[in-house]
């Protein structure tokens, strides 16, 4: 068994998009016997109710923080444009439609849904956001369109959730490590819970295989 990790992480998550330069810099760090698999983590669930005042005042705080602490951008005109649901569900559900046209979908759709909540001040609680987005990074619209809604597609973000569960995560982004030890048995452990920068991600990463060696 390859060692395989999994990303879990919302792609509506302000602390995964300050995460995302530490994560892609690891990357293109990892061997490629290094199996990785991302993990919708459904940070608040289907909603068509607008935010409520003291929800829009908390996440625009929580930006504030990721943003002083990582240096990541925000475009706060959001918050005027917009009409914000405390939904994220439906942006992952996206994320898991582009997969089922490429694996490689899922990621660019994922950067791209992130990049239009947080710099182009569009909304991916909106059904019709997440049809464009995935238009726009060349996929099928109408076949993207009807797996949004299918029950594949919930079935799999269900599946998802489950893993997360069984795994005892509690926020994101968060990285699991697996993989067999010397005697054949499963091994599973935390790399990171969390923001961390780029540099502290590697040398955990690098603590974890010089301390327990694996297929790298």
């Amino acid at each position: 068994m390859k060692t395989q990790l999994y990303f879990v992480a919302d792609p509506m998550c302000s602390w995964c998009w300050g995460f995302r330069s530490s994560w892609k810099s690891l990357l293109k760090e990892l061997p490629t016997s290094v199996i990785n698999t991302d993990l919708m983590g459904g940070l608040a669930p289907d909603s068509d109710e607008p935010m409520d005042t003291p929800t829009r005042a908390y996440i625009q705080s929580a930006w504030g923080s990721v943003a002083e602490r990582t240096g990541a951008q925000f475009n706060h005109q959001f918050w005027e444009v917009c009409e914000p649901r405390r939904s994220t569900s439906p942006a992952c559900r996206g994320v898991i439609s582009a997969g089922l046209q490429s694996p490689s979908a899922r990621t660019r759709y994922y950067d791209a849904v992130q990049e239009a909540y947080y710099l182009e001040a569009r909304n991916p609680s909106e059904k019709s956001t997440l049809v464009t987005l995935a238009e726009e990074i060349g996929l099928d619209k109408n076949r993207f369109q009807r797996d949004l809604e299918s029950r594949t597609v919930q079935d799999t973000f269900e599946m998802e959730l489950a893993q997360v569960r069984a795994f005892g995560v509690r926020g994101f982004p968060t990285i699991i490590w697996q993989h067999l030890d010397k005697n054949g048995q499963k091994r599973r452990g935390l790399l990171s819970a969390g923001y961390v920068d780029k540099d502290t991600l590697r040398n955990d990463w690098v603590k974890l295989i010089n301390h327990d060696p694996i297929d790298s």
